[in-house]
């Protein structure tokens, strides 16, 4: 089939309207962030996240293969005229429009590759690597897309955006503990579980008594921490996505206060953070963007 023929396989307003479903079913609170961005840059931002949602879902099937995910990894290599697939359709198209780096796609990829062949973290170290993968990558994806401040360069804003995506990361994994050992994944490092007197067992058979409790604030106490460096990286971006990006982080921290709420016990209820209080929380999500302090930036890197 010739590149033209391809071409009219995919009807761009249909690739639009999977790409904006996917959001709606996976991620409401990207959904709300992303409705605060540019016209263009929320349309451009909402494929981006479909290739990774997509990504990720290839291998929370049952029957996922590492055959299936390379052939994933192999099709997505093909120019947008060249695709069948309307989710790489549509991010081919915006990853040629801002010229994204695709050594990015890759490490994306490689993290969840490591969904099918790894179960356990030995320490945080490894965790944080792999958070890196899945998340980090994300961010640094999105960076051509929404645009850097007044002589901010990419090398001093990355490390802001790596920051975030272990916060966001571990955000998750804290929130999806029961989601997660169901499939037989446990994502907390082994070390921090024996600080505490528990094993991965004890998470398989969801034990929840003070050594869990006591784990989970350790873990939530890091995650701020980690939302506490990144959030300064904010001001590195356009002017016109900060409000979005702050959003984002913060509605997603806000996961933590959610499962302080239902006392740590993320095997009963998951925790989530309702739209009419993410309306609520916008004045002060603001407020939060407008006192952020510029991050001194090392001249070196400019």
């Amino acid at each position: 089939m010739s590149a033209i023929q391809q071409s009219q396989v995919i009807n761009l307003q249909q690739a639009q309207s999977s790409t904006e479903e996917i959001i709606r079913q996976h991620s409401r609170t990207f959904f709300f962030a992303t409705a605060l961005l540019p016209r263009a840059k929320r349309s451009a931002i909402r494929a981006l996240y479909a290739f990774c949602r997509t990504t990720d879902d290839l291998v929370d099937r049952e029957s996922a293969t590492l055959d299936e995910l390379e052939a994933w990894r192999s099709q997505n290599t093909l120019s947008f005229e060249e695709q069948t697939d309307p989710v790489l359709y549509y991010w081919g198209k915006i990853r040629s429009q801002y010229q994204v780096d695709s050594r990015y796609e890759n490490e994306l990829i490689d993290g969840v590759r490591k969904d099918l062949e790894k179960t356990r973290y030995q320490t945080w170290a490894d965790l944080q690597q792999y958070c890196y993968l899945v998340a980090s990558t994300v961010g640094l994806l999105s960076m051509p897309i929404i645009g850097l401040a007044h002589r901010a360069t990419p090398e001093q804003a990355a490390p802001y955006a790596v920051t975030l995506g272990i916060a966001l990361q571990l955000t998750n994994i804290l929130r999806d503990i029961k989601e997660d050992k169901d499939r037989g994944r446990i994502y907390l490092p082994e070390e921090d579980l024996r600080q505490f007197g528990l094993t991965s067992d004890d998470i398989l058979r969801e034990v929840y008594d003070h050594r869990f409790i006591s784990l989970m604030k350790f873990q939530i106490q890091r995650a701020r921490q980690l939302y506490r460096q990144a959030l300064p990286g904010i001001l590195l971006l356009h002017p016109s996505v900060r409000l979005a990006v702050g959003a984002s982080a913060i509605l997603y921290r806000a996961i933590l206060d959610e499962i302080e709420a239902i006392q740590y016990n993320v095997f009963q209820q998951r925790a989530h953070t309702s739209a009419l209080k993410k309306i609520a929380m916008l004045p002060s999500i603001l407020l939060t963007i407008n006192f952020l302090k510029r991050p001194k930036l090392d001249p070196t890197k400019s």
